[in-house]
């Protein structure tokens, strides 16, 4: 025992009022979180999160040495603004804030597959600004093959497109999104469809990227904590393959699984450092937990196993392997230990 008295930590993830009132740690999807924490030596308190009490919730983040958020971008049409500038606020007093919103920004938006196109990782990926570019730009691409079209922020397939060219100017569309079934299209249709994207509160841009045509073969999640890969999760990825039946179950395993071995140690020895190079983030702002998707990217006969970025999870990522649980707690402690330490204040009213 250090004798040191134990940190605060909130885990704030969104609800209503009812359900901040009665948050129940052992009764939340955090469960097995909270109680490895606790046992790291913390206190840890829920902090559901809801605009209408945001300055409830603030008062009480300003208390704590740590924050970790679970919080989608876009969900039913309302985004984060509000919180996301609570966050920064929470973090200039000190407060250890994860994922900080400037780490979503440069990580957990679709423009990293732009921004780390020509890296290991990378793919054929171009940014494209406005609806007359996509109509200047992409019956050209489409003659390469089929595109997949995402929106800059977004979840669970909201706003993924997969565009290929039908003949006789027609074009194949299917959103990502599940229950979504092809449709037959003409280019002008498209651009409607595809209109509210490029509004400004929507990022005003999509990302381009090319089919991988290995994408049914399945996907690999990789779990990080900061920059250790803790986990994977692997899945059968259909959603936009025509006449595929629906995914199954994401698989979840340690960081020991074989297949996934050449992953993890360029994931750990070069990719993460040079990602955080590209988009401009400092290692110490990487997110106490996160993921990257990969798929699988076309075979050449005697090469190793290529690995295409999909895409990055790191605003709101549940569920995870069990094995990143002791990673995050040791990594959640040393974090929250160091924001004590540089306010001494903080240590005082921690006794």
């Amino acid at each position: 025992m250090t004798g040191e008295p134990p940190v605060k930590v909130a885990l704030l993830y969104p609800g209503d009022r009812a359900g901040r009132d009665r948050a129940d740690p052992a009764a939340s999807r955090f469960a097995t979180l909270f109680e490895a924490l606790a046992a790291a030596g913390m206190h840890v308190e829920p902090a559901v999160y809801h605009d209408d009490f945001a300055a409830e919730v603030m008062a009480q983040l300003r208390g704590m040495q740590a924050v970790l958020v679970w919080c989608n971008p876009i969900v039913d049409g309302r985004r984060r603004d509000r919180l996301d500038a609570l966050l920064r606020e929470v973090a200039q007093t000190g407060v250890f804030v994860s994922a900080h919103p400037e780490a979503i920004q440069r990580l957990g938006t679709k423009d990293v597959l732009f921004e780390t196109r020509d890296l290991p990782f990378g793919s054929d990926v171009h940014r494209i600004d406005s609806l007359a570019q996509l109509e200047a730009e992409l019956p050209q691409r489409l003659r390469q093959g089929a595109r997949v079209l995402k929106q800059q922020r977004g979840h669970s397939g909201i706003g993924v497109w997969r565009i290929e060219a039908a003949g006789d100017g027609a074009l194949t569309v299917q959103h990502a999104l599940r229950g979504s079934t092809p449709q037959r299209i003409d280019l002008a249709t498209l651009k409607a469809t595809l209109a509210p994207y490029f509004e400004p509160a929507s990022g005003g841009h999509m990302i381009d990227q090319a089919w991988q045509p290995r994408l049914p073969e399945g996907m690999v999640r990789a779990y990080m904590v900061e920059d250790r890969v803790t986990g994977f999760g692997v899945q059968a990825v259909n959603a936009l393959h025509p006449d595929a039946p629906l995914p199954g179950p994401r698989l979840y395993q340690g960081p020991d699984l074989p297949a996934f071995q050449a992953l993890k140690l360029a994931l750990e020895s070069s990719w993460i450092a040079l990602m955080c190079k590209r988009v401009g983030l400092a290692r110490d702002m990487l997110p106490q937990l996160w993921d990257c998707d990969f798929m699988l990217g076309e075979e050449t006969a005697g090469a190793a196993q290529r690995f295409v970025l999909c895409e990055i999870n790191v605003s709101s990522v549940s569920p995870f392997p069990p094995s990143s649980i002791a990673p995050l707690a040791e990594a959640v402690l040393r974090r929250a230990r160091q924001a004590q330490h540089r306010d001494p204040s903080r240590l005082a009213s921690s006794k």
